[in-house]
C-alpha cells in the first residue's frame, strides 16, 4: 500500500515538475525576444543569431556576433552578491603569467631555463581581467588572416625593422601584412614548401602532423594549411617580440615555448615531421641532447627538416660570417646524433637537409650500443609535465610496430580506429568505447551548431578543448576554417593525447590550475567538458575562470558542458567578468543532471569600469 502511495506521488510531482520545466521556457523565451542585444559597428564575418523558438535551447538573446566597438549585452539572472572582477591596469594588456618578463630574469640562462615556465605563486596571481588595448577589433577571417593582422591588435612594430629584407613582417596603415617570407624562404614559404614537398610524402596525407621549433611568426605552418598539414608552432617570449602572438592572431596554431631543460608537452610518437628554420637551436651539443628529444616525439617513418647553419657550411660560411671548423664541428656532431638515433639522411639540398627517422630500430641496435648510447627507462614515456630532458634513447617496442604501420594518412585516420585504442595500450579504452565516443561527439555537436548557428562558419577560426579526451569534439567540428588546441590536464584519469595525435589532430598537455603558454585574447572559442568536476578541491575556480578570460577574445564564446551543481557557480561567478550567460539543458532533455551553460565575452577595452 505505501508503494502505490508512493509511486502516486511521484507521478503527481513528475507531472509538476514538467509543467513548470515548460512553463519557465516559455517565459524566458518571452523575456528574451523582448530585451534588446547588444549591436554595434558589425563585421560583415558576423551572422546573425537565429532567434526561432521552436526549440527552448534556441537562445534569443544571446548574441554570438562579433562588433569590433560593439555594445554590452546583458547579463541576464544578475546576483547582487556576485563579485564584480575590476580591469587590470594598461600595462598588463599583454599579461603572460607563466612567461613574465620580468620573473624570468631571475632564472639561470643556462639552457635557456629563464625562457621556461615560471608561473606565479599564489600571493602574485592577478585577481582582475586582462584589458584588450585600446582600438581592438576583431581578426579578419581565414585566409585572409594568414596574411593580414589589425595594428590595434598587437601594435609592435619591432620586427617590421629587425627582419625587413627577410620579408617576415610588413607595417602598411593600420594593418600589418605578412608577405609569407621568413628568414630561410625570403621569397616566400610556397617555394620552400614546394621544395620540402619534393622529398616528404606531404600530398597524400602521410604527413599531417608537424612540429615548428622556432617558428617566428609562423608563416611555415600558415602555408601548410592549405596542403592540409597541421603544424604546433612554438618560439619563446624574447627579443623578436610577440612572434607567437603575431601568428595566433593570424590564425596558426602556435603557444609560447622553448627548447631548454624540460621535455616539450606532447606525447611520444606524436608528430609526421619535425622541422627547424634558422631556429638558433643548439643542435649538436650535449651529445645531441635537443635532438633526442625531437626524436621522442617523432613517429616512427617521420622526418627531420633542419634549414640554415650548418647545413652546407663550406658554402655559406662566409655569409654566415661564422668560422669554418665551428661549423664543421656542428654539422659532425649533428650527423653523428642522427646515426645514434637511426635517422636516415633523405635529402641535403641547398641549406636544407631532410632526415627521416627508421621504422625498426633493430639494425642500429649495434651501432647504438657500441656508441655507449643508453635508453631511457622510464615506463610511461608520455609523462612529461615539468620533467627535466634525459640524456637517453626513448625506445620503441619494434614487436609492437602495429602503432607504427597502421597509421592511416590523412583525413582517413581522423575517424579509423587509432592505434593506441586497436593495441590496448590506453587502459580502460576498447575500440567499442572508441566509437561511441565519437557517436556522443557528433551528437553533442550538432546540438551546439543548434544553440549557436555561426560555430563553424568561419566565425570562429582558433578553438580550444579543454578537457580534449579522445578529440571527439575537434573531430566532429573538423573543417578548414578552423583549428582546435586539444589540452589534455595532467590531471585527467587517461592520458589520450596520444590517441587525439594519431587522428591527425594537434593537442597539448597542460595543468588548469596555471595560466596556459599562450598571449591574452588568442582563442575564438572555448569548449569546457567535464573541466570544473576534475578540478573541483585541485584549485580555485576563479583562477581557472579568470585564465580563460585572459586567453578568449572579446566577443569570444565558451561552451561549457557538466553536472548542473558546478555549472550554477560557475555562472555566478563569471556573471562579474563581462560575460553574458545562459544555462541550459543537454540535447537529451532536463533529467540529465549534466548541464550546458553557454557565454559570451562581452566587447571592452583599456581599462574601462564597464562594458563598452
Amino acid at each position: 500500500m505505501a508503494n502505490k502511495f508512493n509511486s502516486g506521488d511521484g507521478r503527481t510531482r513528475s507531472s509538476v515538475s514538467i509543467f513548470i520545466v515548460a512553463g519557465l521556457c516559455c517565459f524566458f523565451y518571452l523575456l528574451g525576444a523582448w530585451q534588446r542585444s547588444g549591436f554595434g559597428k558589425g563585421d560583415s564575418i558576423a551572422l546573425e543569431m537565429t532567434n526561432s523558438g521552436s526549440n527552448c535551447n534556441i537562445l534569443p538573446n544571446l548574441n554570438f556576433e562579433t562588433h569590433h566597438g560593439g555594445e554590452a549585452g546583458i547579463i541576464d539572472d544578475s546576483d547582487s552578491n556576485t563579485k564584480v572582477y575590476k580591469p587590470c591596469a594598461p600595462q598588463y594588456t599583454d599579461y603572460t603569467p607563466c612567461q613574465d618578463q620580468r620573473r624570468a630574469m631571475t632564472f639561470p640562462r643556462e639552457n635557456m631555463i629563464y625562457r621556461e615556465r615560471h608561473c606565479p605563486s599564489e600571493g602574485e596571481k592577478l585577481h582582475c581581467l586582462i584589458p584588450a588595448p585600446e582600438g581592438y577589433v576583431t581578426p579578419f577571417p581565414w585566409p585572409k588572416s594568414r596574411d593580414y593582422v589589425p595594428y590595434a591588435n598587437a601594435p609592435y612594430k619591432s620586427l617590421t625593422v629587425e627582419k625587413a629584407i627577410q620579408n617576415w613582417i610588413q607595417y602598411e596603415g593600420n594593418v600589418f601584412r605578412f608577405p609569407g617570407g621568413g628568414t630561410q624562404f625570403p621569397q616566400g614559404a610556397d617555394k620552400y614548401i614546394d621544395q620540402l614537398a619534393s622529398v616528404l610524402p606531404i600530398a597524400n596525407g602521410t604527413v599531417r602532423t608537424a612540429l615548428d621549433t622556432g617558428c617566428g611568426v609562423a608563416s611555415w605552418g600558415a602555408y601548410l594549411w592549405k596542403r592540409n598539414v597541421i603544424a604546433m608552432s612554438f618560439a619563446p617570449r624574447d627579443s623578436h617580440e610577440a612572434q607567437v602572438q603575431f601568428a595566433l592572431e593570424r590564425g596558426v596554431p602556435a603557444v609560447i615555448g622553448v627548447l631548454g631543460s624540460i621535455k616539450m608537452p606532447y606525447p611520444s610518437r606524436a608528430f609526421d615531421m619535425a622541422h627547424c628554420s634558422r631556429c638558433l637551436i643548439p643542435w649538436g651539443v650535449n651529445d645531441g641532447l635537443y635532438m633526442k628529444e625531437v626524436d621522442r616525439v617523432l613517429r616512427p617513418g617521420g622526418y627531420w627538416v633542419l634549414s640554415g647553419p650548418p647545413i652546407n657550411w663550406k658554402t655559406n660560411y662566409k655569409s654566415w660570417q661564422r668560422p669554418m671548423e665551428e661549423l664543421q664541428e656542428e654539422q659532425r656532431q649533428i650527423e653523428e646524433a642522427a646515426k645514434i638515433l637511426c635517422w636516415e639522411k633523405k635529402s641535403e639540398k641547398g641549406e636544407t637537409a631532410i632526415w627521416q627517422k627508421k621504422m625498426d630500430t633493430d639494425s642500429c641496435r649495434a651501432a647504438q650500443e657500441n656508441s655507449g648510447a643508453t635508453f631511457c627507462k622510464s615506463e610511461d614515456t608520455d609523462d612529461v609535465w615539468y620533467k627535466k630532458m634525459e640524456q637517453c634513447i626513448t625506445p620503441y617496442n619494434s614487436g609492437n610496430n602495429d602503432e607504427v604501420v597502421d597509421l592511416k594518412p590523412f583525413p582517413e585516420r581522423l575517424y579509423a580506429v587509432p592505434p593506441r585504442i586497436a593495441s590496448g595500450s590506453v587502459s580502460g579504452v576498447s575500440v567499442e568505447a572508441y566509437l561511441e565516443d565519437n557517436k556522443q561527439w557528433k551528437k553533442h555537436v550538432n546540438a551546439y551548431r543548434k544553440i549557436n548557428k555561426i560555430i563553424d562558419s568561419g566565425r570562429y577560426r582558433n578553438i580550444m578543448d579543454m578537457n580534449a579526451g579522445l578529440g571527439g569534439f575537434a573531430a566532429a567540428l573538423h573543417s578548414p576554417k578552423l583549428w582546435v588546441m586539444n589540452v589534455v590536464p595532467t590531471i585527467a584519469k587517461k592520458n589520450t593525447l596520444g590517441v587525439v595525435f594519431e587522428r591527425g589532430l594537434i593537442g597539448i598537455y597542460h595543468d588548469w590550475c596555471e595560466a596556459f603558454s599562450t598571449y591574452p585574447r588568442t582563442y575564438d572559442l572555448i569548449h569546457a567538458n567535464g573541466v570544473f568536476s576534475l578540478y573541483k578541491d585541485k584549485c580555485n575556480f576563479e583562477d581557472i575562470l579568470l585564465e580563460m578570460d585572459r586567453i578568449l577574445r572579446p566577443e569570444g564564446a565558451v561552451i561549457f558542458r557538466d553536472e548542473v551543481d558546478v555549472l550554477v557557480k560557475v555562472k555566478k561567478m563569471i556573471g562579474g567578468m563581462k560575460w553574458d550567460s545562459k544555462m541550459m539543458d543537454h540535447e537529451d532533455g532536463p533529467l540529465v543532471p549534466e548541464k550546458i551553460l553557454i557565454a559570451v565575452k562581452q566587447y571592452w577595452v583599456g581599462n574601462s569600469t564597464s562594458a563598452q
